[in-house]
């Protein structure tokens, strides 16, 4: 197989329920497609045959390319392996292997990327999940655009297409905490949102729970954003404000009225205050120490058990 033009990445963890129809999708696309088409699928530590199914397409089928990582590293740092992996001389495809985003939808990226655009990405106008999720999202997105240093799209996944020149940067941010969208934002160029509807998950359970959700929203705050350190020192000048009218109150019932508040009821209410602002201060200071300290380890992101390129093992 010549070098691909483009690149497909999805990552896939326990997905042995849909892996025949993404398959089958993703072949129907290669087989219709006058462009040169790879597919790196990447195994994040699967408990189930996913990795076996994808080694055995890996040595049949040469269009696809098998990455298999020696644990559960989480669907950022997969992806970012996938990424890392893939040998698109033009492009890089990131969808999710659920086929919650349509790999149909790439020639319309590909005619967006040929008009000069670096990085089209899915901008979700509709999605089939559960009201508290769609809420969160919709909320979190806006929060997040409206605190970061970056012009993070809203409504937008990590469903993308990078150009060649935008992927070689990504490889090359060595973040610990990652948040890809994020990172493609900072990274700049020429970029385009593209409307779609998400698909509902064709088989089986979301791999992404709350905690994790809770994880990657952190990612995009502590990592793009000057607001929890800024609000840490809002909260102390607020705090000393507080405290100076009531030192003022208390002042001047004792000058003209004689009457000072009993201490038990004041003394509650500054004790909590204070000790509710020093440990937000600490747990906002904690979270960017923990991201220091991850990082200075200086560990691989991730780790490759095996690589399936062209029936060759790696």
């Amino acid at each position: 197989m010549k070098t691909p033009q483009i690149s497909i990445v999805a990552p896939l963890y326990n997905e042995s329920e849909s892996f025949p129809q993404l398959i089958q999708r993703l072949s129907a696309l290669m087989d219709s497609s006058p462009l040169t088409i790879e597919v790196v699928l990447i195994d994040d530590g699967s408990k189930d045959d996913t990795a076996l199914r994808i080694r055995q397409l890996a040595l049949t089928d040469e269009r696809y390319h098998g990455v298999f990582l020696s644990r559960n590293h989480g669907h950022q740092l997969a992806l970012t392996a996938g990424i890392a992996s893939a040998r698109g001389s033009e492009a890089v495809f990131v969808i999710d292997g659920d086929l919650q985003d349509p790999p149909e939808l790439l020639p319309d990226f590909y005619k967006l990327l040929q008009e000069g655009n670096d990085v089209v990405y899915a901008v979700r106008k509709k999605r089939k999940e559960s009201f508290i999720k769609k809420t969160g999202y919709h909320l979190f997105y806006r929060l997040l655009r409206s605190i970061s240093y970056v012009e993070i799209p809203l409504d937008s996944g990590d469903f993308a297409l990078i150009s060649r020149r935008v992927v070689d940067v990504m490889n090359k941010m060595p973040e610990e905490s990652r948040y890809l969208r994020g990172m493609r934002s900072w990274i700049g160029f020429n970029q385009t949102g593209f409307e779609y509807e998400r698909d509902a998950r064709v088989a089986g359970e979301s791999k992404y729970s709350f905690r994790q959700l809770f994880g990657l929203a952190y990612n995009g705050i502590f990592n793009f954003s000057e607001f929890p350190i800024k609000f840490m020192s809002r909260m102390g000048v607020l705090a000393i404000l507080i405290s100076l009218v009531y030192f003022i109150i208390v002042v001047i019932k004792k000058l003209f009225f004689v009457q000072v508040i009993e201490g038990f009821t004041a003394l509650l209410f500054v004790i909590i205050l204070f000790s509710g602002v020093q440990l937000l201060a600490l747990g906002i200071i904690g979270e960017y120490v923990l991201r220091i300290f991850f990082q200075s380890k200086n560990r691989p992101l991730y780790i490759v058990k095996e690589e399936i390129i062209n029936r060759e093992y790696i």
